[in-house]
């Protein structure tokens, strides 16, 4: 099968975001750009994409959906939240590291983390180390949110993770992100990303 004709059925059979399966509508604004850097919390430990995604949805159903949200909700109220999507195991520690991580997005960029695209001056790699000074992002959590967040922040395209990279080299697509790029248009790139991780997740 062409490699163009492969990419276009990864996205129609997996080419949902994990953004979107949050509940997140992505948008170069501060509300959706923090529900992403929660997201990414949530995923960097070892737990099932599928229950990181719940607890993403729980925590904005009860009302976590900004930093000050978050930050005024109490430690108990995020427990609770986590233990309704079945996080368990981490859900105590991730309750104290969200609250610690509002208040950090609070403090150094006032709520909006479009301040820290601008503080990166248009660096995907600033942009990802400024990422991981966040409590629990490292270069996975990063990664994450660069792959999401191509879609309203274009200086990290093309964002195909190690995970990504290795689902395509395995489907006989290619290997570099330019290369994986080129087989799509750029508004569906973090569906593309998002397709080839799910496929790897599966496997």
């Amino acid at each position: 099968m062409p490699r163009a004709m492969t990419a276009q059925r990864l996205l129609a059979e997996y080419g949902r975001t994990y953004a979107d399966e949050a509940g997140i509508r992505l948008r170069n604004t501060p509300m959706p750009l923090y529900q992403l850097l929660t997201l990414c919390v949530l995923f960097s430990v070892r737990i099932r994409a599928d229950i990181a995604v719940a607890a993403a949805r729980e925590l904005f159903g009860a009302g976590m959906r900004t930093p000050q949200a978050m930050a005024d909700s109490s430690w108990q109220g995020r427990v609770d939240a986590l233990g309704r999507a079945h996080y368990r195991r981490y859900d105590e520690s991730t309750a104290t590291v969200l609250g610690e991580g509002a208040e950090l997005v609070l403090g150094e960029y006032r709520g909006d983390l479009r301040r820290l695209r601008q503080k990166a001056d248009g660096d995907p790699e600033q942009i990802r180390r400024l990422l991981q000074e966040f409590p629990r992002i490292g270069p996975v959590g990063a990664d994450i949110f660069s792959r999401e967040a191509q879609g309203v922040w274009p200086e990290l395209r093309p964002a195909f993770d190690t995970r990504a990279r290795e689902a395509a080299a395995g489907l006989g697509l290619p290997k570099t992100p330019e290369r994986l790029a080129a087989l799509v248009g750029d508004d569906d790139l973090p569906r593309l990303a998002a397709a080839l991780v799910r496929v790897e997740l599966a496997n």
